[in-house]
């Protein structure tokens, strides 16, 4: 079938960039450049005719009308009408379809605000705050027009209503949590004491009938799961480089797309090496470096878990092997985007555009396509490999940790400096933690813990050679009260990854018991030759 014809109209002037960003956005889209062609004044070649004639022409000869009204009313004829209204009534006039976008603006033009009385009288329109918000609206209003009119017979799932939920499966405090951030994070419009329904029709995520968008239960359902059960992010740990049992640590994390990200941010950030320095003058503070820059991590996740095919039953997969960490989410690049595009500048292509354009306003994207080139630099400056960028069944990122020995982790890359000076009154070159200056990256031994220093630690360490429960272990130190023995010992332990259970993911099981892993065997040698 020929593209439907899409006239836009504006003031130029005002609206330059939306104008030719819809252009673009609109025949680049893979979906929407199949069935439509868009069209602006500034892009007529020279004619022998008034530009009256000439955007009336088109008017004429369009199938949707697009206007875009805001603070000016543009230039005047000599009855006092601008070319926009002009373009409005001929399109009202031959019952062409009008889809209307207002711009959040402080005042304006009185004849513009006249204008705008008028086309509110007999049309919906929607209201935007940045040319972002534009082209996310534009985009559902077109996805909408496709549906009712039979040329497509299926939504973007973002966008799909067919879900059963209503207004009454969202919760009010996670929307007033939301606006709260977002008003914080990129001063966004909407005040905290905003009902629910008119949020939502803000981004889009309700249609006229009351029918709640996909994207509004993910962002700000009771219970997401009920209805999209793998709309979750599964999160394990490894002792080595291949996915091998026994398993320290898995997670399957439930709740909306900002609770997934945070959760899975923090069982990686939790559970990888963390320089600690010691504290250095008055202040409580001490220096840290965590062996990944968490910015790049919650990166990767996002983009995991906002990007994803939410049509698939795969779920999210964050992976934190020995020698690497692994994000992977059930989706595919854009079409036409490549690995090599993805690691240069690029366009922002979202996957799900009503689900992206919350969580940007809430700073967790930037919907700029730099995200994969912030990675990456974030990485290098924190002395790491680059990461690499895959896509097979799944896209995958993997980040490259820093090789070390077992029980030692490695030193950051970038060393403070400071000058301090000593008891005899000469100054010494010394980094934050008080260490002195070293020009190359070193090892530094695991640091022990104090309450892990005793003699029974350690012993508890060499006996667990073997699986053993909680009562050989309490036999073997001569300490009746095994709770006692399961709180202060084993559990610090394992969350050292000293020690592993046999039944990780049961942690209650009757038979459980425990063994000691390399990384603990270290500790008790490097403890036994102090």
């Amino acid at each position: 079938m020929p593209r439907l014809k899409l006239f836009i109209s504006s003031v130029q002037s005002e609206f330059a960039e939306e104008r030719q960003m819809l252009v673009n956005y609109i025949r680049e889209d893979a979906l929407l450049g199949k069935f439509f062609e868009p069209f602006i004044f500034e892009e007529m070649p020279a004619k022998n005719d008034t530009p009256q004639k000439v955007y009336l022409s088109e008017v004429e000869q369009c199938d949707i009308y697009l206007g875009i009204y805001g603070e000016k009313y543009g230039y005047e004829d000599n009855k006092g009408i601008s070319p926009t209204e002009h373009e409005y009534d001929y399109a009202t006039q031959l019952h062409k379809c009008r889809l209307i976008y207002l711009k959040e603006v402080a005042c304006r033009h009185p004849k513009e605000e006249r204008f705008i009385g008028k086309v509110q009288a007999d049309t919906v329109r929607k209201s935007f705050a940045t040319p972002h918000g534009l082209r996310v609206a534009v985009y559902a209003s077109l996805v909408r027009y496709m549906e009712e009119n039979g040329i497509i017979r299926w939504r973007p799932f973002d966008a799909s209503t067919d879900n059963g939920a209503t207004i009454n499966d969202l919760d009010e405090e996670k929307v007033q949590n939301f606006i709260h951030l977002a008003r914080a994070k990129r001063n966004f419009p909407l005040t905290e004491d905003t009902k629910i329904d008119v949020l939502l029709r803000h981004f889009d995520l309700m249609d006229d009938d009351g029918r709640i968008a996909n994207a509004a239960i993910l962002l700000f359902g009771k219970k997401p799961q009920k209805y999209f059960i793998s709309s979750e992010v599964k999160c394990v740990q490894f002792y080595g480089n291949e996915v091998v049992k026994p398993i320290p640590s898995y997670q399957i994390y439930r709740g909306d797309v900002f609770e997934l990200v945070n959760q899975a941010t923090s069982f990686v950030m939790s559970r990888v090496d963390n320089w600690v320095g010691l504290r250095n003058g008055p202040t409580a503070s001490v220096p840290t470096h965590p062996e990944f820059p968490m910015e790049a991590v919650q990166e990767a996740i996002v983009n995991a878990v906002c990007h994803r095919d939410y049509n698939s039953n795969a779920s999210v997969q964050v992976m934190l092997f020995r020698n690497r960490l692994e994000v992977l989410n059930p989706g595919h690049l854009p079409f036409g985007m490549t690995i090599e595009k993805l690691l240069g500048p690029h366009k922002s292509l979202p996957t799900n555009p009503l689900l992206a354009d919350p969580m940007y306003w809430c700073g967790y994207i930037e919907k700029l396509g730099t995200g994969t080139e912030d990675m990456i630099k974030r990485c290098l400056n924190y002395g790491l490999k680059q990461p690499d960028f895959q896509q097979d069944e799944d896209f995958k990122i993997t980040f490259w940790r820093n090789e070390v020995e077992d029980g030692m982790v490695a030193e950051p890359s970038a060393v403070y400096i400071t000058t301090r000076k000593d008891s005899q009154g000469t100054t010494q070159k010394e980094d934050e933690s008080g260490l002195k200056e070293k020009k190359t990256t070193q090892k530094i031994p695991q640091e022990i813990p104090q309450e892990l220093m005793g003699k029974h630690s350690m012993s508890i360490l060499e006996y667990l050679i073997d699986f053993h429960s909680i009562k050989d272990i309490s036999e073997h130190i001569c300490v009746v009260d095994r709770k006692y023995i399961k709180e202060h010992y084993i559990n610090p332990m394992m969350e050292k990854r000293w020690v592993i259970p046999l039944y990780p993911d049961t942690p209650r099981h009757r038979n459980q018991k425990y063994k000691v892993t390399e990384l603990g065997n270290n500790i008790a040698i490097q403890y036994r030759k102090r």
